[in-house]
């Protein structure tokens, strides 16, 4: 079979296009969470409440996304991410003249469905399309613009809302978007590792449970879900967190919190490089022990303590997705692109439910119970991880 090999034209090629993918999908998927704590106050809703404009984004992506692995057997990989780079784009521009929190949450919920395109298929296109040694790498590569279309997207948010309004952001941020949707077009190369299959749905939806019954490639999948909610948890919150006294930071210093995703844009690229040196496995769980780490030092009164904190929390998470990710395209011989599809749908759900339930903490709890909740989610990682690595999967050939 012909790879994308290290090096060729094609290889700088799908990296730059599904870079440029993953910067405009979490661009525009998260880029109302540092407007929560201004949601809640300008629309009159809770905490919780406010936090479904982030939730009911990745809970109908979380959904779709295995609707549209599906769709890829038939039209092809890129068809599928190209349109759900230009619909996500342009709702992105349509979501700024929400009149009110109900179309703003529709809008969010639609944006949730286009975007399904690109996470659902980006890693399973990585896996099938690039040489088996550099896998882990593109994964990271592709990570790293996730991380920073994330990055770049909340911060730009808070400066122009600070400068103009939040409307004019997110307005703003949707013509940055459809203008990489062009790059994304022209460069991506057409896959050549799959061949359209034009399956009948049932047997399509039969490819779910081939991974459903293999245990220890389910136990992978869950880490997403554990991994995600504590994320947006600590990231939904920390924004109400440091909006009120003693901090009172303004929106444009909320947004500039995000800068922590260079952290994370690296922690992709050199913990997904570790993890094909030295095990997943061993690389995961510390890993997941860094990340911990970071959301335990943000319990210190200080602000730029708990930024360093915040730093180091984000490290170990994009580190942890990354080579979940690629343990994922390892362990799975058929179906890949469905497998990714399931990692991915409990990794959403976890940044939904989680996410949303995470509201109810900060009300009750406050910050330390917060970081509480975090901190039982990653704990529940270590059996799943060493369940993993001790049990080969039955079901992958």
């Amino acid at each position: 079979m012909t790879y994308i090999e290290k090096g060729s034209s094609e290889y700088i090629k799908a990296s730059a296009s599904l870079f440029f993918g993953g910067f405009v999908t979490f661009a525009v998927l998260y880029t109302t969470q540092p407007l929560l704590p201004i949601f809640a106050k300008q629309f009159n809703v809770s905490a919780a409440a406010a936090s479904l404009t982030v939730s009911a984004s990745t809970g109908t992506l979380a959904v779709m996304m295995l609707i549209a692995a599906n769709l890829s057997d038939r039209i092809g990989k890129k068809r599928v991410m190209t349109v759900s780079m230009w619909l996500t784009s342009l709702l992105a521009i349509a979501m700024a003249f929400s009149p009110n929190f109900a179309v703003l949450l529709a809008a969010r919920t639609f944006i949730g469905i286009s975007a399904a395109g690109i996470p659902s298929l980006a890693m399973a296109y990585v896996a099938e399309e690039f040489h088996p040694a550099s896998v882990g790498k593109a994964m990271g590569l592709y990570i790293s613009g996730t991380s920073i279309g994330g990055m770049a997207g909340r911060i730009l948010t808070g400066v122009l809302t600070d400068l103009f309004s939040w409307r004019w952001a997110l307005g703003i941020i949707g013509l940055l978007s459809l203008a990489l949707c062009l790059a994304f077009t022209a460069l991506l190369p057409a896959p050549r590792q799959a061949p359209r299959r034009r399956n009948s749905d049932e047997a399509a939806w039969r490819t779910y449970a081939v991974h459903l019954r293999n245990k220890p490639l389910m136990a992978l999948v869950v880490l997403g879900f554990l991994f995600m909610g504590g994320f947006v948890t600590l990231y939904n919150y920390i924004s109400f967190l440091l909006s009120e006294p003693p901090y009172s930071f303004r929106q444009s210093v909320l947004g500039f919190l995000f800068i922590v995703y260079i952290f994370g844009s690296f922690s992709s690229v050199y913990m997904g490089r570790k993890a094909d040196e030295y095990g997943h496995a061993r690389t995961l769980r510390l890993s997941v022990a860094v990340t911990a780490l970071g959301a335990f030092v943000t319990l210190a009164p200080s602000a730029l303590v708990k930024i360093a904190g915040l730093a180091l929390f984000t490290f170990g998470f994009f580190g942890c997705h990354s080579i979940a990710s690629a343990w994922i395209g390892e362990r799975t011989h058929i179906h890949k692109t469905q497998a990714s599809s399931l990692y991915l749908l409990f990794y959403y759900l976890g940044s939904s439910l989680a996410g949303t339930a995470g509201g109810y903490v900060w009300v009750h709890f406050h910050w330390i119970g917060v970081i509480a909740f975090i901190l039982a989610l990653l704990s529940l990682s270590y059996p799943l991880i060493l369940f993993a690595e001790k049990r080969r999967p039955s079901h992958v050939r």
